[in-house]
């Protein structure tokens, strides 16, 4: 069964987060999640200060922590409706990460808008939340504490979700960062179909089979995928065939002492099997007979592939297609239907979707 996070791993997270030097033990998503929330804490608490402040110089303004407060809270939410409102009109590919400027690429897949309007909702908050604390400092009344209050209650939520979502996040152990909506290679209309639909809920276990050459999205295609599953705090693992045949003799699911490592391929209810070839002019290292072989290194290993969604991803198939029937062919064989297994057929870089 695929563990879930509970209330005592995210109070361990926490611990691990907020003690310790991150220059020893390195930076995580949680870590970086809570610094940024705090940064935008900081840039409403601050710069209503400083707008207070400069605010009171004026005789003709009678009420400058208002003045101050309602200013900047504005400000921060134009800002960040900006931000979100800019690649939702104009459904392109932003040329900055920190501001949204147009650039010339459409999105190939769309972006989860209500996630990311949650996100800069969440963000708006944190923003609002500093100006409250400064307009509270400024002019001191017993009735801001309730607002103050109400806010630090109504940010509860959506600080739970978001601090979880980066746990899942970091436990898969990605090698980069990408959600499929930042996935901008080539691929064909029917393909894209493939994908929206393995990212439908269903519950039969869905296998999908990336095919393609070394440099065109494979990878990124399959942690894109995987990520909105994290995003959705589902249990996801990625791990390299190499690494993978190494861990298919271990009978039982490890426990891990380290919070990051919260869950084994076992138990993910999403694995994502990288490289299993590497594509280009490189012969093909693993066949599916071979690989079977591997997988029946312990009898318990065909059951726990069959029953979870599986992100293949191969290197290039023949002309004819034979090596990518003969995959097909081989997780039928573990004990998938074959309605439930998916091919996709990425082309070559330099080939570009209309």
């Amino acid at each position: 069964m695929p563990k879930i996070i509970t209330g005592k791993d995210i109070l361990r997270q926490l611990k691990e987060d907020l003690i310790g030097k991150d220059s020893h033990r390195g930076v995580t998503f949680t870590y970086s999640w809570l610094a940024n929330q705090f940064g935008h804490f900081s840039l409403g608490f601050i710069v209503t200060l400083i707008l207070h402040a400069i605010l009171r110089g004026f005789d003709c303004v009678h009420h400058p922590a208002n003045g101050a407060a309602g200013g900047v809270a504005a400000f921060w939410l134009i800002f960040e409706l900006y931000n979100f409102l800019g690649p939702l009109l104009s459904n392109r590919v932003s040329r900055s990460k920190r501001l949204f400027i147009p650039g010339r690429e459409k999105y190939v897949f769309q972006p989860d808008w209500w996630n990311i309007g949650f996100d800069t909702a969440t963000d708006v908050g944190f923003f609002w939340f500093g100006t409250g604390w400064a307009w509270l400092y400024a002019d001191p009344v017993f009735g801001k504490w309730l607002i103050i209050l109400g806010m630090f209650l109504i940010l509860l939520i959506p600080s739970r979700y978001w601090y979880v979502a980066k746990m899942y996040l970091q436990a898969a152990g990605y090698p980069f960062q990408c959600r499929i909506s930042q996935w901008t290679f080539a691929i064909s209309e029917d393909d894209k179909r493939l994908v929206d639909n393995f990212l439908t809920p269903s519950p039969a276990r869905q296998h999908l089979l990336i095919f393609g050459e070394m440099g065109n999205g494979k990878t990124g295609l399959g942690v894109g995928i995987a990520t909105e599953y994290s995003i959705q705090h589902k249990t996801c693992f990625y791990v390299t065939g190499m690494k993978l045949y190494s861990m298919f003799p271990e009978r039982m699911a490890r426990s891990f002492t380290n919070i990051k490592n919260l869950w084994t391929w076992r138990q993910a209810s999403l694995l994502v099997i990288d490289d299993i070839n590497p594509g280009g002019q490189i012969d093909d290292l693993i066949t599916p007979e071979r690989f079977l072989e591997l997988l029946d290194a312990t009898p318990t290993n065909r059951n726990t592939l069959v029953n979870k969604d599986v992100i293949w991803v191969l290197g290039n198939e023949d002309s004819d297609k034979l090596q990518g029937k003969k995959w097909v062919d081989m997780v039928h064989e573990i004990g998938v239907a074959r309605k439930d297994i998916y091919t996709i057929h990425l082309p070559p870089k330099e080939v570009r979707s209309k």
